[in-house]
């Protein structure tokens, strides 16, 4: 046998077996979070994590080689899944489909664990209407610069806005530096009536609070303000659900919490070794989100009052691409986000004159989704660089490609969309 399966332990779960494998692996280093830390982890807190992402299809996002290095995004189920992991079909834009995982129960937690999986990142969908969504989710992302009380006084902002349209959130730290509001809605509109309420509600916010809060879907016209990332609720898109583990080397959580907590508390307080002892004190914040669906009609009202939303120039080439109205300069393109920072920093060193005008929100390091995983852009705007100032566009430092040698329906080159 090999030392993993010798390792091996079986649990007992809502009558399923569940085999973890390798249950003492380390994955969080500095607190000393084994792999069967974690399953225990997502089996205390069960009932609230199944609230956010049970049901719901889900993209599997697997660390096999730890925290510390990129995961990858997995649609398709494993074949061998068990009889008690559901499935979905969904379709997607380039014209594929993937049959995704669909969890109802504590032993399909465990076993997304076994996968390597650490935070649940579910379709706004439920698995029996996978074109109407039933869950509208509000990403506010802050920019550099920006600290947790602008995040707080955006949500309260937020919360104003949906209360105007009948609406109630849910708020819940994102378990890295930004949170998130969940709104439960009928699922009867369809994903693109969805996001124009989403964006509607992220404009209306930023013409509440302007400086403070943003809706500009290009990173670097935003300063130093919170995005309400309206984006989030396009198809395809996820976002890490309740209760779900980031991989930060402090194993933070995704903490669901009441709205009169929301300005006392922080982030950095929830984590895999914290979380378990609050929900058994304390309960789940939003067990009463399930009850609370509201309509869209508010905010679609709102989306005609307001007009179209302003869109991007475009380039004058005839190519059809976004033509920024920032001088941005493009540093490099990389695989991993150490690698990027690695540019950036190489960068800085022979241009610290530049450096030095910069301001936090100039610097523009984007994690962007490729066919499977992550990569890294590293852009810098020079908009407080006095223009005879401004170093050139130069050569990028790294050129990662991360579609080289891939293909998709419709793709130069590719197989040809299914009809």
């Amino acid at each position: 046998m090999t030392p993993a399966k010798s390792e091996a332990e079986i649990l007992e779960i809502d009558g399923h077996e569940v085999r973890i494998s390798s249950p003492s692996k380390i994955v969080f280093p500095e607190p000393g979070i084994t792999k069967l830390d974690v399953v225990r982890y997502y089996l205390a807190v069960a009932d609230g994590a199944l609230r956010g992402a049970g049901g719901r299809p889900m993209v599997l996002k697997r660390f096999p080689k730890g925290i510390d290095q990129e995961p990858f995004f997995q649609k398709r189920v494993p074949e061998n899944h068990p009889d008690f992991i559901d499935t979905a079909t969904l379709q997607y834009a380039r014209g594929t489909s993937a049959e995704e995982a669909v969890i109802r129960d504590a032993a399909g937690l465990a076993w997304v664990v076994n996968l390597g999986c650490l935070d649940l990142n579910p379709h706004p969908v439920r698995a029996e209407d996978l074109d109407r969504p039933d869950e509208l989710r509000i990403d506010l992302d802050p920019m550099p610069g920006v600290d947790w009380s602008q995040i707080v006084d955006v949500a309260f902002v937020a919360r104003e806005v949906l209360d105007d349209v009948g609406l109630v959130g849910w708020p819940k730290t994102s378990g890295s530096r930004g949170m998130h509001v969940l709104v439960r809605i009928a699922a009867h509109w369809d994903y693109k009536q969805v996001r124009l309420a989403a964006e509607t509600l992220a404009r209306e916010v930023e013409n509440r609070a302007p400086g403070l809060a943003t809706a500009r879907w290009w990173k670097e016209e935003r300063g130093e303000s919170v995005f309400v990332d309206f984006n989030q609720n396009a198809k395809d898109r996820t976002v890490a659900s309740a209760y779900s583990i980031r991989p930060l080397p402090d194993a933070r959580v995704s903490t669901p919490l009441d709205w009169d907590e929301v300005r006392a508390r922080r982030p950095a307080e929830f984590t895999v070794l914290t979380v378990p002892g609050r929900y058994a004190d304390v309960g789940d914040p939003h067990a009463g989100i399930d009850d609370a669906v509201g309509t869209l009609d508010g905010l679609l009202r709102l989306a005609e009052e307001l007009g179209p939303a302003e869109k991007p120039p475009r380039g004058g080439d005839g190519s059809g691409r976004r033509q920024s109205t920032m001088p941005l300069i493009e540093i490099a393109r990389t695989k991993t986000k150490p690698e990027a920072v690695h540019a950036l920093e190489a960068w800085k060193s022979s241009h610290a004159s530049v450096v030095a005008q910069l301001h936090p929100a100039d610097v523009l390091i984007d994690g962007m989704r490729g066919s499977s995983s992550l990569w890294y852009r590293v852009r810098v705007n020079l908009q407080h660089v006095p223009e005879a100032e401004r170093p050139p566009q130069e050569e990028l430092l790294a050129d990662y490609d991360p579609w080289e040698g891939k293909t998709w329906p419709g793709a130069p080159g590719g197989p040809a969309p299914a009809r």
